[in-house]
């Protein structure tokens, strides 16, 4: 059976060269990067190299680069390290209601702990008003977080608006930037935000591995304590095979960010076209023009999702319904809820996300195979309804 995998928001395969720059470091480079010796320096300068290129990939500093185990951590780390070092400045969080899991989850913890949050709505089509950001400031406002881009939706949020809203009142501004990375040129010195996130797993890099990027000039309190790794920022003995491949990865994404992400985006919108041309009743979510280049996430009037992902997955073709951290909840997604979509619509809603690998024969079929299967489940569902 043909496999076509169309859920690259929730992980992407490992790049072949990626697994190449990583084996060595399984087997001969197998030294702690923290040793004095020879086992460890050549594998010390293995790590350098690899935050040199993840720093070329997000034009920062290879010292504003810090090794963490993935997306999640990341951002745990930034908001709650800087909180934890701006405690005296304030008790209050701005963040939005369609963040990932981590982001939102993060300052609910947090407000266990005294502090308050703000979280601003999006309008219809999943995008925030910077007006918004600029009423919900207050006096005790000590942190902002907003996503790049929403890993349900692609809707591109405008960084630099909220960004400059944050810098003129002196407010520190971080970026989930998990699913935007290799996907969109993003520059950190030339955006008014103090730190942003990287997730190995979402461009062709292994799970288990991401780095925070923060300004040299903002301080973060470590959440694991030890030894002095990554600049006494955070405790443990560095996965060298991963940040190597990580930086793999960020290298591949710089030399063909620009074409890959044209490639994709014309696969992408002759899915969507595709889709709206020849089924009936379906809805597109998000911003028609601001979204990333691969995702698409689409309504399908009638149908139960739950039907419609196991036909798909029983005909080769592995898509979502939305974030892969809420795969296993039974709750309706909190992205397409504060976008206005009704309970039933939302139960009725993938998510197409394309990567590298994907190719037109890969949308050809799925566009083959989906209208006598929407057309099926309706009348199926229909029957039993009545």
């Amino acid at each position: 059976m043909r496999k076509i995998y169309l859920d690259n928001n929730a992980t992407t395969p490992v790049h072949a060269e990626v697994l190449h720059a990583m084996l060595p470091f399984f087997r001969e480079d197998f030294g702690n990067p923290s040793s004095a010796h020879w086992a460890g320096s050549n594998v010390k300068k293995a790590v350098n190299r690899a935050r040199e290129q993840v720093a070329a990939l997000v034009n920062c500093s290879p010292s504003e680069v810090l090794f963490t185990s993935g997306g999640s951590e990341s951002v745990n780390m930034a908001i709650k390290g800087i909180v934890a070092s701006r405690r005296k400045d304030g008790f209050h969080l701005i963040s939005t209601m369609v963040e990932h899991p981590a982001v939102f989850n993060s300052c609910r913890s947090l407000e266990r702990d005294g502090f308050k949050t703000t979280f601003l709505g999006v309008d219809r089509e999943g995008m925030i008003n910077p007006d918004d950001l600029e009423t919900a400031i207050t006096d005790n406002t000590v942190l902002i977080s907003a996503m790049y881009a929403n890993n349900e939706t692609g809707v591109i949020f405008p960084i630099r608006e909220l960004g400059t809203i944050a810098a003129k009142k002196g407010i520190c501004f971080i970026c989930d930037t998990v699913q935007a990375i290799g996907k969109l040129p993003i520059k950190f010195r030339d955006l008014p935000v103090d730190a942003l996130t990287i997730s190995g797993h979402k461009l062709h890099a292994p799970k288990g591995i991401g780095a925070l990027i923060v300004r040299s000039s903002l301080r973060v309190q470590p959440l694991i304590h030890g030894g002095p790794q990554e600049r006494n920022r955070r405790a443990g003995t560095e996965n060298v095979p991963g940040i190597v491949g990580l930086g793999m990865a960020c290298e591949m994404a710089q030399i063909d960010l620009e074409y890959e992400a044209a490639r994709i985006r014309s696969l992408r919108d002759s899915l969507e076209k595709g889709i709206l041309a020849t089924i009936p009743d379906v809805k597109v979510n998000g911003h028609p023009e601001k979204r990333l280049p691969n995702t698409l996430n689409i309504s399908f009037k009638g149908v139960f999702v739950e039907d419609l992902l196991a036909e798909l997955d029983r005909n080769g073709v592995a898509v979502s319904a939305g974030s892969a951290c809420s795969a296993e909840s039974r709750d309706v997604s909190r992205v397409l809820t504060a976008m206005g979509l009704d309970a039933t619509t939302a139960r009725s809603t993938i998510r197409f996300s394309l990567g590298r690998e994907n190719t037109r024969e890969d949308i050809d079929f799925v566009l083959t195979l989906l209208p006598p299967l929407i057309e099926r489940l309706r009348k199926e569902r229909s029957v039993h309804s009545v």
